[in-house]
């Protein structure tokens, strides 16, 4: 068992977690009050993402489909089938009209949310996809798996645009991009999170300290003025790191297990972390300073 999924709602007021047991449940973000649970999915959910407008939550499961729930009636709205294996990964793009996921049968998918339809079928990469998401304007997609790519592709066309590889290819478990959309995030199984300038296909900063050689961990920016990096680890800490200089400027302990699930507040500087099979729990940080 493990919570797979953490993500605040778009004004901060709520937090989603997803996993193993099937369920989506909301909480309140500053108390850590239970809101409501959502059931439907019939595997467990490995992923959850917000729309921009936070009216709705997308989550994708080990059934092989994808749901998209109110949050005003705590119901299903849409049930997007065409996933041929377990549902990894999901996001929308910033008019919250598209939807990227990605699976265990190694393909992205695009959907079209009002229609309830997969409007482009790329065949991404030759292992499962482990991780995917719009940049900030909705132009570019980029996707991550189990072969240790990670590609940047045009959300119109559908195209590759870039494929960025280390020279050890090592299991690629995380993607986003920056803030700005020149950069992005990627966390490997090799203990390492990278930041690359994918324009010129240049790694420019690593991030090291944490254990990740098992499990897809999510790595992510702070929303705060000073950048971080934040990252669970497989030895039950969370580890935050200047943006610039590199540096572990906390390590956050409290957890029992593995660390899978970490997400950073919109506006404040509260983290929300989620841990495995041994502590189930899951922890809200705040930070005076971040």
């Amino acid at each position: 068992m493990s919570i797979s999924s953490l993500k605040f709602s778009p004004d901060g007021s709520m937090l989603a977690s997803s996993g193993a047991d099937r369920q989506i449940k909301l909480w309140d973000a500053y108390s850590g009050e239970i809101i409501r649970t959502m059931e439907g999915h019939k595997e467990g959910v490995s992923d959850i993402a917000w729309s921009s407008d936070g009216e709705y939550l997308a989550s994708a499961s080990d059934d092989k489909t994808i749901i998209i729930w109110s949050i005003e009636l705590g119901a299903a709205v849409k049930l997007l089938i065409g996933h041929t294996n377990f549902v990894f990964c999901l996001n929308y793009n910033p008019n919250a009209n598209l939807l990227v996921s990605g699976g265990f049968d190694e393909t992205v998918r695009v959907w079209d949310i009002a229609r309830g339809k997969s409007l482009k079928v790329l065949p991404a990469h030759s292992d499962p996809v482990t991780s995917v998401s719009f940049n900030h304007d909705g132009t570019l997609i980029v996707s991550c798996a189990m072969d240790g790519l990670i590609r940047i592709w045009d959300a119109d066309s559908g195209q590759c645009l870039k494929t960025l590889v280390d020279d050890d290819n090592p299991i690629c478990s995380h993607v986003e991009f920056s803030p700005n959309s020149r950069f992005v995030l990627a966390a490997t199984q090799d203990s390492t999170i990278r930041l690359w300038n994918y324009q010129s296909s240049r790694c420019v900063k690593t991030y090291i300290g944490h254990t990740n050689r098992t499990y897809c961990l999510f790595a992510c920016f702070t929303n705060t003025k000073h950048k971080y990096i934040v990252s669970g680890s497989e030895d039950a800490k969370i580890f935050i790191w200047d943006l610039q200089t590199r540096q572990v400027v906390q390590i956050l302990e409290g957890h029992r297990d593995v660390v899978l699930a970490v997400a950073v507040h919109p506006t404040t500087g509260i983290i929300a972390s989620a841990s495995m099979e041994k502590d189930l729990t899951i922890k809200l940080w705040w930070d005076a300073d971040v």
